[in-house]
């Protein structure tokens, strides 16, 4: 059994992702379980990034070769992944020490899609401030649904964290993966997912959120789309709500080696814009 710890990673945040390594190093895992570090570069490739690789063959780096935005980072790593579950963590985030130990057992229950533990903020001086759970979403298992109620009922403000997210990777295939959108592309995506199936919000503190400058959240594309992003996600979940889809139990995860499927040409010939045929 395998989890995928999947990460996309861009300049400048690649600073932090020693300290990000050192905590998915320190993860202990329960019997049977191995991990492994999907590590995808929005870019091209970096001898800063590729360079943390070495000697660690749990880590699988790969770069896009171009800049193609978060979401699109994210699903090319999601290529990669060969885990039953993916644990989602930012290149600028560390996991606390047995934070995997802790969510992987709720996935046991096949109708269980989706987990999170709390989170501290990680000050700019290195010191933690937590923060209370929201209230109307309590502690344990969460019905399919119930997330995105609680959005549409504060005007679009998830009551989770979804950069802590562990997801059974079959579900994210099923649902189209993390949404092709400039920013919010965890929330796009999480709409769908939560909508249709059942998860579990551990009151365990697991990771830590850290906040600095360099943050995507500050960035320009989330000033800019951050408010329509966050209203595609709604209306996904108004959606989800109205088809009245719902995800089965978790059927056991594909084999990699049925991953790994072979891609043909396409059928549809690129012809030459100056070809007379």
């Amino acid at each position: 059994m395998l989890i995928s710890v999947l990460t996309a990673v861009h300049q400048p945040s690649a600073v932090y992702l020693p300290q990000t390594l050192a905590s998915i190093a320190a993860q202990t895992l329960p019997t049977g379980w191995e991990l492994e570090w999907v590590l995808q570069e929005d870019g091209p490739a970096s001898s800063e990034v590729a360079g943390i690789t070495g000697g660690h063959d749990w880590v699988r780096y790969s770069a896009n070769g171009a800049k193609l935005g978060i979401a699109g980072t994210r699903n090319l790593g999601l290529n990669r992944v060969r885990g039953s579950l993916i644990q989602v963590l930012d290149s600028d985030d560390l996991l606390l020490p047995g934070a995997l130990a802790t969510l992987i057992p709720h996935f046991d229950d096949l109708s269980v899609h989706w987990a999170l533990g709390q989170a501290d903020d990680l000050l700019p001086d290195g010191t933690r401030k937590s923060f209370p759970p929201y209230e109307g979403l309590p502690f344990g298992r969460v019905p399919a649904g119930a997330v995105n109620t609680w959005a549409l009922e504060t005007g679009g403000s998830w009551p989770v964290h979804c950069a802590g997210l562990m997801l059974r990777s079959t579900s994210v295939r099923v649902m189209g993966g993390w949404g092709g959108v400039p920013t919010n592309d965890d929330l796009v995506m999480f709409a769908g997912l939560s909508g249709a199936a059942d998860g579990y919000f551990d009151a365990t503190t697991t990771w830590l959120y850290r906040q600095h400058d360099a943050q995507t959240v500050r960035g320009s594309h989330h000033r800019t789309w951050g408010e329509e992003t966050r209203r595609m996600a709604l209306q996904r979940a108004v959606a989800v709500r109205n088809s009245g889809l719902r995800l089965p139990d978790a059927v056991p995860a594909a084999s990699e080696k049925e991953y790994d499927v072979s891609v043909a040409p396409s059928l549809k010939a690129v012809v030459p814009v100056d070809d007379p045929n």
